[in-house]
């Protein structure tokens, strides 16, 4: 299990991991939101913890960014007892709220309780559909029992659009859900070159897909058949 740990003060940062490791967990520390946002970029963590307020930004409006994308557990930590912090947090998405100063006693029996829901969670992450199985813990992705490789990107892309099997995803979510903080500045066509990628690799016929198909003016829909 991969924890990122986003907390300024060096102290209380050092104590968390120290407080852990007895448990074999793996750890990156970050001191600031910029930093964080680095990692978040290009490694997976099974539980956040994130402290509210940073020397360069709001621990809640990087929560905001990560929920475009991800739904990794968060546990905040902050200084203030407020209650209307508390239910902010809460309702940005995070799983926990603990505030300072605490026992690391407790945040680590926290920390044991959103990692084994989160283990028990990633039992449903292999999905069988007709001809496909798809393991997205393990990030293994076969056709007919052959393995098929699928970039990051498209990894998502396939994650959200079997998530909504039978329903239609706009454009605009995927593109927020895809590529998050940096949706801004991605060109639509990133998302169309994508898709294509994915149906290269998945339909019988690219050109005339069974399963991700167009809905034009609007977005992609994972076509659902009549037995699955």
């Amino acid at each position: 299990m991969n924890i990122l740990i986003v907390e300024d003060d060096i102290s209380l940062n050092n104590g968390i991991v120290l407080s852990l490791k007895q448990d074999n967990y793996e750890f990156t520390q970050s001191f600031t939101i910029k930093d964080a946002k680095k990692h978040l970029s290009y490694t997976e963590f099974d539980l956040i913890i994130l402290d509210v307020k940073l020397p360069d930004g709001n621990g809640f409006d990087l929560c905001r960014q990560i929920r475009q994308a991800s739904d990794t557990p968060i546990i905040f930590l902050t200084a203030n007892d407020m209650e209307i912090d508390e239910v902010t947090g809460l309702e940005l998405g995070g799983d926990d709220y603990i505030t300072k100063p605490f026992s690391l006693m407790i945040l680590r029996a926290r920390v044991s309780r959103l990692l084994r829901r989160v283990k028990l969670e990633s039992i449903d992450e292999e999905i069988i559909i007709g001809d496909f199985l798809f393991n997205f813990n393990d990030m293994r992705f076969y056709k007919k029992g052959n393995k098929v490789e699928l970039s990051k990107t498209e990894q998502k892309l396939l994650k959200i659009l079997i998530k909504n099997k039978g329903n239609v995803v706009k454009r605009t979510t995927l593109i927020d859900k895809i590529w998050a903080e940096e949706s801004d500045y991605v060109d639509e066509n990133a998302l169309s070159v994508t898709i294509k990628r994915l149906r290269d690799k998945l339909e019988d016929n690219p050109v005339k897909p069974k399963y991700i198909q167009t809905v034009y003016g609007i977005g992609y829909i994972w076509k659902v058949e009549k037995n699955e």
